[in-house]
């Protein structure tokens, strides 16, 4: 594989982030140089856009047979059987009818007692014996609110439904109010999700556990379900803990539209399976969750007791902007740099693009200084060629959900939204 030709298709990916088939195609070098974990980065890339994309997910199963004769090989020293005449680790035909379970049903009958399938303790492949990927080590969170700046109606909504009744639990169990369930963010990418996440994690005094599908997935039978178990019992065994499920509509997408991919269908099943027992044995378990498209979530994950509560998280405000400039510009040389008209001229603009500003002024003033043979500061020039280069990211996002918000909110889901579109003259 040629790195040069890599480096240069993630840069593309990087100034094209929806460009599927080119995000697929860089996932298809990867596989054929045996990068597997960066395969499954990209291929999750994707499936967040798009659940259901076959590419992706005929890929992914690509990807996971790979994997399997990998380790396979690695474990025995001998290589495996050809791929091609092994049952698919994905789509085995051997498993029980999936076709004959009604998933559409199973995701829209709240309190339905049908029982999903594949829900047995799960079993290792042949010959494996491996303990599967250790769950993430908890972290502590160094952030509270008081980091977050601006987002003031985010911040006040957040403390209303979910960090007052958890702060004062039997006050709230006096109004009658659950303490089951968890938080669902959502709203345009780079808006700051898994920072407010952690701010959470800082205000309830508990470690911060964060989890994406690479840190679940694994190529063996089983292994998946039992790697999300893992993930739970270490977030229980150092509570009080915030465990923060990022990206969680490629962890819990809607299993109607799996098709044939049984072993994610079995991780999606065993994620409800531990969120449920959030009511016994989750003391002191915070879950949150975060996603960019919450309307492509299995809607089984949005009953009560589990993804509950909904809060959207909005590109930043003026004064969220401001302090986001001004802790991406510190601690390099600056002249003549105003804060305040740079925050009014980013209206819309993502905590992720107000970053990329920053460094591609600190580019253009690095190169400027390479030029001089000197230091030359960032100043308002180089933050004006910036801007001409950089746009706000978050107005596709908008755009897209605006259909959301007209064709698919009878059950007012997305009040929220629908609000803030109307505020920005997008609905």
């Amino acid at each position: 594989m040629n790195d040069d030709v890599l480096a240069s298709l993630r840069r593309a990916v990087e100034a094209s982030p929806e460009d599927a088939g080119l995000r697929l195609h860089v996932a298809e070098m990867l596989l054929a140089a045996g990068r597997h974990t960066e395969t499954i980065g990209e291929v999750n890339a994707v499936l967040q856009q798009e659940p259901t994309h076959e590419a992706a997910l005929e890929l992914l199963s690509r990807t996971v047979a790979a994997l399997t004769s990998a380790s396979a090989t690695t474990a025995s020293g001998v290589p495996s059987a050809d791929p091609a005449t092994e049952p698919d680790p994905v789509s085995d035909p051997e498993e029980p009818a999936a076709a004959a379970f009604d998933w559409t049903r199973a995701e829209t009958e709240v309190g339905s007692d049908v029982p999903p399938p594949f829900v047995a303790e799960p079993q290792l492949a042949a010959g494996e014996s491996r303990e599967g990927v250790a769950p993430p080590e908890p972290e502590t969170p160094p952030v509270t609110l008081k980091d977050v700046g601006g987002l003031e109606a985010v911040k006040k909504r957040l403390n209303e439904s979910f960090m007052q009744p958890m702060k004062n639990a039997e006050l709230a169990k006096a109004f009658g109010k659950s303490l089951r369930g968890g938080l669902l963010l959502y709203g345009p990418p780079g808006c700051g999700k898994t920072f407010l996440a952690r701010a959470v994690a800082g205000e309830l005094g508990a470690v911060f556990m964060s989890v994406t599908m690479t840190d679940i997935l694994d190529p063996y039978h089983g292994v998946t379900e039992k790697n999300m178990k893992a993930v739970f019992d270490s977030a229980r065994a150092h509570s009080p803990t915030v465990l923060f499920l990022d990206e969680v509509d490629a962890i819990g997408m809607k299993r109607s539209g799996l098709g044939h991919h049984a072993m994610i269908r079995q991780m999606v099943n065993q994620l409800l399976i531990e969120m449920d027992s959030m009511a016994g044995n989750n003391d002191g378990l915070y879950l949150l969750a975060a996603t960019n498209h919450p309307w492509d979530l299995d809607e089984a994950l949005l009953r009560p007791g589990r993804l509950d509560r909904t809060l959207l998280v909005t590109p930043p405000d003026f004064e969220a902007r401001r302090t986001i400039l001004e802790y991406h510009l510190k601690d390099r040389p600056l002249a003549g740099i105003d804060l305040t008209s740079i925050a009014s001229r980013t209206e819309m603009f993502s905590g992720a693009d107000l970053a990329h500003i920053c460094v591609t002024a600190a580019e253009k003033a690095m190169t400027e200084s390479i030029q001089a043979n000197r230091i030359c500061p960032i100043s308002m020039t180089h933050i004006d060629a910036a801007l001409e280069e950089i746009g706000p990211s978050t107005l596709a996002w908008l755009e897209s959900s605006r259909n959301v918000v007209k064709f698919s909110n009878d059950h007012g889901r997305y009040n929220d939204l629908a609000e803030y579109l109307r505020s920005r003259s997008i609905l």
